[in-house]
Parts: C-alpha cells; structure tokens; sequence
C-alpha cells in the first residue's frame, strides 16, 4: 500500500531530512517508527500522505506515485489518511461537533449522513456526551481524543499520527494507545511516529528506526 524506494528530502538550505530511505507497508499493518527528535520521523509522515514531496526517489501510495499526481489529485490521494499531528489544529471558536463535521462538509457529504458520521466518530472516542463543548473546556486528552475523532470520521484506509501521546499522562496515553490499537483490529493501516516507551511497550506491530535521516533497521512484527 505504501512503499518508499531510495527517498530523499532537502529542504531549502540544504539540510537533509531523509536519506536514502526504503521501504513497504501492506495494508492492514500497524508500523511504530521510533526515533530521536530531529531524526526525520515528521517528515517521513508528511511524505507518506503527500503532504510534502520526495526530493528524489518514490514514494508510491497504493499504486500511485505521489511526485506524479497533479495537484487537483493529490488531495484525493490525501483522503485515504487520517492526519493526527501535533498542533492540533482545532477551531476553537466550533463545538467538538462541528470540528469533527468539518473535513465531511469540505468533502461535500450530505448533511444528515456527515452529522450520524459525526457521532458515531464522537462516540468511538468517548465524546459523544461533550459534541457541543469547545476545545478549550476539555482536557489536553479529550483533545487529542477530539483530533482522533475528526481524522477518523472520513473513514481512512490508514491512520497517520505523529507523537500522538506527546504531553499526555500516562492513563490519557493509554486510552490513546488503546484506541489505534482498535482501528487496526478493525481493518486499518496505522503508523505512529513515536519516542514515548509507553506506547513502544503497549503497541504490538513493526518498528522502524530512524536516526539523522536514515532507516537504520526495520523489524519484524511485535506480537500483541
């Protein structure tokens, strides 16, 4: 489903990101890719949903390659994903509702079935009795939670999140683990990329390793 073959990132300046990386994820699997900061883990999220582009090398997602699509494909290719990133990027101003309709509404869903999409998403992640709270009167767990629910309302055939635990305890962490652990039973492809030993203890699945920009080992599925 998705393969990198000899993938190079430059930005501007000259700093390398990823060097000469390799690759494949089948369908189905559940990759955690460890790696101290700075190590190129984002980068290697961004180029897997095409968020950005390969300096050279490919990046090919089920059977496309991304540095080949037009720029009208490309955001068609990006609705295969469910982003989980950092930076929230809640709208602070909507309810948690509203946020989780808005990727639906942007895609054109009709009303009624983006709103039962909706609460299903809410009610997967434990918010379905918060839908008209704002962001900032839940937890710092609840919004990761809420950013879960918005990624997943689509209905991705793979999940991408980038240090999803990062700045949560360790009882919200295990909630979250719990989570993409159940949308992988379900069906889904999922890469986290991580440095919190708990969810490298708590997550079964293969492990890439990256390290100034290289993949210095993959291994070999870690039972659940």
């Amino acid at each position: 489903m998705i393969s990198f073959n000899s993938v190079y990132k430059r930005y501007p300046g000259g700093h390398e990101a990823l060097k000469d990386v390799s690759f494949t994820i089948e369908p189905g699997e559940l990759v955690v890719v460890r790696g101290a900061s700075g190590a190129g883990k984002s980068t290697l999220l961004k180029l897997m949903c095409a968020i950005e582009l390969p300096s050279s090398g490919s990046v090919v997602v089920s059977g496309q390659n991304t540095r080949a699509l037009s720029g009208r494909a490309l955001p068609f290719l990006r609705r295969k994903f469910g982003l989980i990133f950092q930076d929230h990027k809640l709208l602070f101003d909507r309810s948690a509702f509203a946020n989780v309709m808005l990727p639906l509404e942007i895609a054109g869903f009709d009303r009624r079935d983006a709103a039962r999409r909706a609460r299903a998403a809410l009610d997967k992640v434990g918010l379905l009795d918060k839908e008209r709270a704002l962001p900032v009167a839940l937890s710092g767990g609840e919004q990761q939670r809420l950013c879960i629910a918005r990624a997943i309302v689509h209905r991705p055939v793979a999940i991408v999140a980038d240090e999803p635990t990062g700045n949560l305890d360790e009882a919200y962490a295990t909630d979250i683990v719990a989570l993409f652990r159940s949308f992988n039973q379900l069906g889904a492809t999922v890469v986290i990329a991580t440095h919190d030993r708990l969810v490298l203890q708590q997550l079964p699945g293969r492990r890439f390793s990256l390290d100034a920009g290289r993949l210095t080992s993959t291994s070999a599925a870690v039972p659940a």
